[in-house]
């Protein structure tokens, strides 16, 4: 019997048809140029990130993995008031964007970062790292590791807590905060207090009820999921010899790990896997908090942000990173 996918929401679903006109849901290897030239990086570049000045922003180039070229970080923190010092001591959110693997700059997605800064007063730190598959696994994982190492020593310089560091990162960028949480465990690196993973990218086996549900259907189908995976690990791709700082969902232990938010829609690619190592982590004693968004197609809440169900998400993220924060 053909697995029947579930059904979009109403509201979201009039989006998806227009957003289909220019992104289908399959991306093959031979389409990774055309759409990294179709990305609207020049749009990237225009984006105001002050937030009408809300913000101070600036481009670091810091020390990237041994041998590796340097990591670019975009740095972005309140700005002063004319009566006020610069603010110090501020929770910092260390954000990692999507893009499959394949896509991307430190600028996609960091307006979601900055908004939830505005409200909490925070530092926003977002990491460029090197994409797939030109650069397959480690480069990725170790650029996002080499910004977190500067962004903890420098906490201080950029007017935040060292001691209040919150990962998040969405898609590609949240499969990247999970696997730094589980790199920072075993190095014992530096603490971090939570992990915000929306809709991430966990598990490159590619073999749930959902990928083959939603085969052909959303914006991230099992065909561009394949070829996503398949360019960070190659040959390596769903075999046993896949490192879970690649792929977190093949981490045997998921205790001591920072307290989590995970969230998915009920119809993507992503759902089983969320659903999945949500429910691991409570295995291992963590804490995790979890929500499947009724209807919610991959990334919805950034794409259609005036939706119901997007501005529900949102709420969602913003309220336990201001409990996580006691802000």
């Amino acid at each position: 019997m053909p697995l029947v996918p579930p059904p979009f929401d109403p509201e979201l679903a009039a989006a998806l048809k227009l957003l289909q006109d220019e992104i289908s849901p399959g991306l093959t290897p031979d389409e990774i140029d055309a759409v990294r030239h179709d990305a609207g990086a020049e749009l990237l570049e225009l984006m105001d990130l002050t937030l009408c000045g809300a913000f101070e922003a600036e481009d670091r180039a810091v020390p990237g993995p041994e041998g590796a070229p340097e990591v670019s970080l975009l740095v972005c923190r309140p700005t002063p008031t004319a009566a006020a010092a610069p603010a110090t001591g501020l929770p910092v959110i260390y954000y990692v964007h999507g893009g499959g693997m394949i896509l991307g700059t430190n600028r996609d997605g960091v307006d979601s970062a900055l908004r939830w800064a505005r409200e909490l007063g925070a530092v926003v730190v977002s990491v460029e790292y090197r994409l797939a598959p030109e650069h397959p696994h480690p480069a990725p994982i170790d650029d996002v590791y080499a910004g977190l190492l500067w962004t903890a020593e420098h906490a201080e310089e950029i007017g935040g807590d060292p001691e209040r560091i919150v990962l998040a990162g969405a898609s590609a960028g949240g499969g990247l905060c999970a696997a730094l949480a589980l790199l920072l465990r075993d190095r014992q690196g530096p603490p971090v207090i939570g992990q915000l993973l929306m809709c991430p990218m966990l598990d490159d086996r590619n073999d749930t009820v959902s990928s083959h549900q939603m085969a052909g259907v959303g914006l991230w189908d099992r065909t561009a999921n394949e070829t996503g995976w398949t360019a960070l690990l190659g040959e390596r791709r769903g075999t046993p010899d896949v490192s879970p700082y690649a792929a977190p969902a093949r981490a045997d232990d998921l205790s001591g790990l920072p307290p989590a938010f995970l969230d998915v829609g009920s119809a993507e690619t992503f759902r089983d896997e969320v659903v999945d190592y949500a429910s691991r982590i409570w295995r291992s004693g963590g804490t995790a908090e979890l929500h499947v968004w009724p209807g919610g197609f991959h990334g919805f809440d950034d794409l259609v942000p005036h939706a119901a169900l997007s501005r529900a998400a949102r709420a969602a993220q913003l309220d336990w990173l201001r409990r996580l924060l006691d802000r």
